[in-house]
């Protein structure tokens, strides 16, 4: 190596000289930077990896070691990408200074302001800032608040200015005239004059209503006022018979002034007023009316129980110009059942009434809790409805009757109720013969009573409509007992509120909201056209739409009245397009007599004798033929069931490949296999005495020796719920038997029923075995042999569909205990022996903020929502929520349980509506009471209607 090559490396050695470390260049500006580089990205990587607390040692320690400059640097960094937070000023300023703010702010304002923030909703609900706002128009707190007591001024003026009575422009110049317009002299003596006029004829009219309505007086006026419960101590209470009079002098009254309205001469609009076409009234709840009030005087009236399966479609075939009444099954007392057919009569009398309800051959099914029958016909709560009920028909010579859709006339005791009834009322009484079997067919058989007008399902239903439902009665019977109970409400809600939906949209994306306003008038009358519609089912909707506004648009409704009335029709041809059935003749001496021993005036016997009018022996034929038909039908529905899925299972059982264990197929099929042999020699019996039948054959012996075997229906129905628990069990622990029911079920071999289906036939066919029998009975003569016989079996069949209806009634309660055990938390146990469910009722619970004034002044607070669960010995109160699940409309209702109280130490008090509250009543326990409140009037009058029946027949056990 020369000596130049030795310097220049000493050189260039020298240029790479460090300082405290031998790898940091400082002569050499880019191997620094990409050293520098180098060592952030290592300590950034082990900063990542460091705990938070040793992240804050570093920091700490970086801090310390920076000057000002670095310092300043991390301050004005932080200044620019982090916000200074700001600071509310009521949390910073003197509560007054806030005060003397929040005074300047509109009621409006005030509102929206409490919604910020809690300290901003303290402030704008001081009494100080609502004060002044409420003095100004003279409104002042009827009670000294409370020394804490704040936000008192602010309910005060909410609630004075939500009763204030607003009125559009529009509808102050149609009720005042046009503001300061005089009037002439001539149109104040036209006022005058015409006054006089009405007052004078309104005076006359009434005085001769007065005296017609005094000669039409039931004489069976009771006087008796309903409990003092459903009203104040304070207020009178007139009985039902001084009100139902009252409310027909009242709708006499506004007939006679429309009338004389459009007897006087018209005049020109001078004051600037408009006149406007008056809209019905909204329907009662539960109400449906097919018919035009001002033309139809007397109408048909019709009232369907929420029992009746599939009772929509019953009501869809109603005919025009009836009015269809639906009332619910349970919950509902007699009085309340007069109330809703009082509603929708509106103060007429109706040319005939018809119930459409459950029940069998002995008594009829009303209400829960009444079944009218020949022991309590009698009783004064129920003497005083039919009685109430048939002074609102038209008499007997004005063609008034009343058609009951149970086959009461297929039996003796049947016949003794329809002649007591028409003792009680004066009135003609109806009822079908009941000679068929099947889920309702009783209704299309012959009628026994009066048939001026057609049979009276020509009367009040379209014939095609209730065909339809007849023949899927007996499948939605099973099916909608659940769905009505949940959907049923919802659904009347629903088709209301997606009218006015629809109109209410239609609306404003038209109309401007001025418009909107000035059509509320129209939109009502949309509304009710398409809720008509929906309900009419009509092939041109449009057309209908068209007609209805028509109708509604019109001043005189007697130029439409051809339109609302019901089509006349021949009586033949009505009569004709039902099922033809012979009508029972009167040839039998014991039948008359026993009906003219019961006292009944002449007219009504003659009517009903002129039915009777079939040959005894013939008749008696005619029964026993559909009972061989009948139980032939019974039986093939059994072998069914043994040759669709007892021969396979035994067969794959027999084969080495078994579906089912031995065990499990006795147990599902052994009981069912008795039954079959059993009605299979019954079947034997009656098919060999019918074949030769004569007048002088019997048939009460063969079914008296069937009924004295029926311990094997008795086993059946003991083991029936292991049975179906047995079904389910092996359906999930066995795949064979699942896929073997799946392959079954709903086949044409099955006849198109599962295997639960099959099951229960037999449960249903004892009532059909007492209707057959009962009228079997009814057309054999009291001297013939078979009586004796016919009368142990009815009796004896009579009991064990007694007995299995109690055992339905046993499990339904007991399923029914068990999901309200379920749905309320902290549920004390509630299965006790003989405790039933009666009503379930959703009331709002408030509170008293002064209970030391008067009632009409008192000022109540919602607290929370209840559900009252009232049983036959106690009342079980618990609070209800409602939550929503996310992208769901279903909500979710849940209750806590709050407290159980008996029936016999609880004490109702009413409480009278007031412009604060309405429908209100207290619940008075031994430690605690509950202000309650229902949504509707009458949804607290049938609740406490309800209560009170519960606590006297508490007391009285």
């Amino acid at each position: 190596m020369s000596v130049e090559d030795s310097s220049r490396e000493i050189l260039e050695m020298e240029s790479f000289h460090t300082r405290f470390s031998a790898w940091t260049p400082f002569s050499n500006k880019s191997l620094n930077s990409q050293l520098f580089q180098e060592r952030v990205t290592l300590i950034s990587h082990w900063f990542d990896l460091w705990t938070n607390k040793q992240r804050q040692e570093f920091l700490s320690t970086i801090f310390l070691r920076c000057g000002k400059s670095q310092l300043r640097f991390v301050q004005d960094w932080f200044s620019e990408r982090k916000e200074v937070a700001k600071v509310d000023f009521s949390t910073v300023l003197p509560r007054c200074i806030s005060l003397y703010i929040f005074s300047f702010l509109n009621p409006k304002d005030l509102c929206a302001a409490a919604q910020v923030s809690w300290p901003w909703k303290f402030l704008a609900e001081q009494d100080c800032l609502w004060r002044p706002k409420c003095t100004r128009f003279g409104w002042f707190l009827p009670y000294t608040p409370a020394e804490k007591e704040y936000g008192a001024w602010k309910h005060h003026y909410l609630a004075c200015l939500s009763t204030l009575d607003w009125l559009t422009p529009r509808e102050a110049a149609a009720l005042y005239g046009t503001l300061n317009e005089p009037k002439a002299e001539d149109e104040e003596l036209w006022e005058r004059h015409r006054e006089k006029c009405l007052r004078k004829i309104i005076w006359g009219k009434i005085a001769l209503r007065k005296k017609e309505l005094f000669k039409v007086r039931p004489p069976w006026v009771s006087g008796t006022c309903c409990s003092r419960l459903l009203k104040s101590r304070c207020q009178p209470r007139l009985s039902q018979s001084v009100k139902g009079r009252v409310e027909l002098q009242e709708a006499g009254e506004k007939q006679l002034i429309r009338t004389s309205l459009d007897a006087l001469p018209k005049r020109s609009n001078v004051s600037g007023s408009h006149s406007y076409p008056l809209l019905p009234k909204k329907n009662e709840r539960g109400v449906y009316k097919n018919y035009d009030d001002s033309s139809a005087l007397q109408p048909h009236l019709i009232l369907i129980s929420s029992r009746i399966p599939a009772y929509e479609m019953v009501v869809d075939s109603v005919r025009a110009g009836v009015a269809a009444v639906v009332y619910e099954h349970s919950g509902l007392t007699l009085e309340g059942l007069l109330r809703l057919t009082a509603k929708a009569l509106a103060g007429r009398r109706a040319r005939s009434i018809g119930i459409f309800s459950d029940g069998n051959s002995r008594e009829v099914h009303l209400l829960q809790g009444y079944k009218i029958g020949i022991k309590n016909l009698l009783k004064p709560e129920v003497r005083d409805f039919w009685e109430k009920l048939g002074s609102s028909v038209a008499t007997a010579e004005e063609g008034g009757h009343v058609d009951l859709f149970v086959p009461l006339a297929a039996s003796e005791d049947g016949m003794e109720i329809l002649s007591q009834l028409s003792q009680l009322t004066g009135t003609l009484f109806s009822a079908p013969t009941g000679i068929a079997t099947g889920s309702y067919q009783h209704i299309l058989s012959a009628w026994l009573g009066p048939q001026r007008q057609g049979p009276p399902p020509a009367v009040y239903f379209c014939e095609s409509k209730l065909q339809a439902w007849h023949r899927f009665a007996d499948l939605l019977e099973d099916a909608l007992r659940s769905v009505r109970t949940h959907l049923g409400p919802v659904l009347r809600e629903l088709q209301r509120r997606v009218s006015g939906r629809l109109v209410g949209q239609l609306m404003f994306d038209t109309m401007s909201v001025a418009s909107i306003l000035e059509n509320e008038d129209t939109a009502q009358a949309l509304a009710d056209g398409l809720t008509e519609l929906s309900r009419e089912h009509r092939d041109q909707p449009l057309e209908f739409l068209s007609s209805f506004l028509l109708k509604k648009c019109s001043k005189r409704s007697k130029d439409f009245e051809g339109n609302d009335l019901p089509e006349k029709r021949d009586p033949k041809a009505a009569r004709g397009s039902f099922p033809k059935e012979n009508v029972m003749e009167d040839n039998s001496q014991d039948t008359t007599s026993c009906l003219r021993s019961k006292g009944l005036n002449s007219g009504v016997l003659v009517e009903l004798e002129r039915t009777l009018r079939l040959h005894p022996a013939e008749a008696r034929a005619r029964v026993a033929g559909e009972l061989l038909r009948s139980e032939r039908g019974y039986v093939q529905t059994l072998e069914t069931a043994r040759a669709a899925y007892v021969a396979p299972l035994r067969a794959a059982l027999a084969s080495n490949r078994a579906i089912l264990s031995a065990a499990n197929l006795e147990i599902i099929f052994a009981d069912l296999l008795r039954i079959l042999s059993l009605n299979r020699r019954f079947l034997d019996d009656l098919g060999a005495r019918l074949r030769s039948w004569g007048p002088a054959h019997c048939v009460g012996d063969i079914v008296v020796r069937f009924g004295s075997r029926l311990d094997v229906y008795t086993n059946f129905f003991n083991n029936y719920p292991v049975v179906l628990e047995t079904i389910e069990k092996c359906r999930d622990a066995t795949p064979a038997f699942r896929a073997f029911l799946k392959r079954r079920e709903k086949t044409a071999a099955a006849r198109m029923l599962s295997l639960p289906e099959l099951l229960v036939r037999p449960s249903r066919r004892f009532g059909e075995y007492v209707q057959l029998l009962c009228a079997l009975r009814l057309h054999t003569p009291a001297q013939h042999a078979d009586r004796g016989d016919l009368t142990a079996a009815v009796e004896r069949m009579r009991t064990y569909a007694g007995y299995v209806e109690q055992m339905k009634e046993n499990f339904r309660r007991k399923d029914e205990m068990s999901d309200i055990q379920r749905s309320i938390r902290g549920c004390p146990t509630l299965s006790e022996v003989n405790r039933y469910l009666i009503r379930v009722q959703d009331v709002a619970q408030l509170h008293c903020c002064d209970e030391e004034i008067s009632f009409s002044l008192r000022l109540y607070e919602h607290i929370r929502d209840l559900s009252l669960f009232l049983f036959n010995d106690t009342l079980l109160v618990s609070s209800r929520a409602t939550s929503h699940t996310p992208f769901e409309r279903t909500s979710k209702t849940t209750y806590q349980f709050v407290a159980s109280v008996a029936l016999h130490r609880i004490l109702v008090e009413d409480i009278p509506d007031s412009k604060y509250i309405k429908n209100a009543f207290i619940l008075h326990g031994p430690k605690r009471e509950w202000i309650c409140a229902t949504e509707t009037e009458d949804d607290k009058f049938l609740w406490l209607s309800v209560l009170q029946n519960a606590i006297k027949s508490r007391m009285e056990k």
